[in-house]
């Protein structure tokens, strides 16, 4: 969501559910009971596509798709309809050869439906209290399937939000949703004691732990896109730009999704030399956090900041030699 509590003379906001104001609102310990029902601001819709490796090692995140919608004004879209038209876009562009990893937003029949009439392999995060099938054909929620159940396997895996190594578990069940006779798995991902177990329904054929890792890896990725997202809106600036006409907002953001996308693919291997050169000459950090981030997309960016400013680029002079 794109929040804009501020404002109502931009063109064709609309009512989006606010995240911040959420966070306010949670319990403190002596006060009074905050609300309990969503608060909607004016704002915008978005919707991004990342591109990742199952593991860190298969490279950098790619950005494929970015885009803004709101559900009033002149440009009002339909959220499935858009959702549809960005999903139909990855299938003509990579088939089959992609798993896509769909967080609990997703988690719904309709969504199911489109996947399932598309023939994709997915991975999406089963919210813990809905309903699915078990093996004996009976309705029950995801925890109570998988309540008093031993796990098949442990490792200790790392947890890139927590920023440490946690001891995890799996588990599998064959599975169906209510209203589909497609044949499922459940996935549990059990990680620690005090922790909401992780509840993650495919397409794919679970039989053994090793397949189970399969299914919980490319989950455990989801931290670094949003970290990725989180760079965008903070850093880059995707959630505060100052115009009220629709088509110059749009044409901005724009602008900064390709050097979004630009700086993105510096994270690749290939240009492993050119980033660690930027960072030690222009944004030079010895701390062992600096050290260790998988994605220094904070210190590339303000690198690329300060060498344009000592050595401007002329974009005219390499303009005329692309033509000539």
């Amino acid at each position: 969501m794109w929040e804009k509590p501020e404002s109502l003379a931009m063109e064709d906001l609309g009512p989006v559910r606010s995240s911040k104001a959420h966070r306010l609102t949670h319990y403190k310990p002596g006060y009074y009971h905050p609300p309990r029902r969503p608060i909607f601001v004016p704002g915008l819709n978005w919707l991004g596509l990342i591109l990742v490796g199952p593991k860190a090692k298969w490279g950098a995140p790619v950005l494929t798709a970015m885009r803004w919608w709101s559900s009033r004004g002149l440009h009002a879209e339909k959220k499935r309809k858009l959702e549809a038209g960005l999903l139909l876009n990855c299938v003509a562009a990579w088939g089959q050869g992609v798993i896509h990893v769909f967080d609990r937003g997703f988690a719904g029949s309709p969504w199911l439906r489109l996947c399932f009439a598309l023939q994709q392999h997915l991975v999406v995060r089963w919210p813990h209290g809905q309903y699915l099938i078990d093996e004996h054909g009976q309705a029950r929620k995801a925890w109570q399937i998988a309540r008093g159940k031993r796990p098949w396997d442990r490792r200790r895996i790392w947890n890139a939000h927590l920023n440490r190594h946690l001891d995890t578990a799996v588990l599998a069940f064959p599975v169906r949703h209510p209203d589909f006779a497609v044949p499922l798995f459940l996935v549990v991902s059990r990680q620690g004691k005090g922790r909401r177990p992780w509840y993650l329904l495919t397409t794919e054929q679970v039989q053994t732990p090793e397949q189970a890792w399969k299914i919980v890896f490319p989950y455990t990725r989801r931290w670094e896109i949003e970290a990725t997202w989180r760079f965008s809106k903070s850093e880059l600036g995707f959630e505060c730009p100052r115009l009220r006409d629709w088509e110059n907002c749009r044409k901005l953001l724009l602008m900064v999704t390709l050097a979004y996308a630009f700086l993105l693919t510096l994270m690749q291997e290939k240009a492993r030399p050119l980033r660690m050169w930027l960072l030690r000459h222009f944004c030079h950090r010895t701390g062992k956090k600096a050290r260790q981030a998988s994605l220094p997309l904070y210190r590339l960016r303000l690198a690329l900041s300060r060498l344009w400013s000592a050595h401007p680029p002329h974009f005219e002079l390499l303009a005329l030699r692309r033509l000539t």
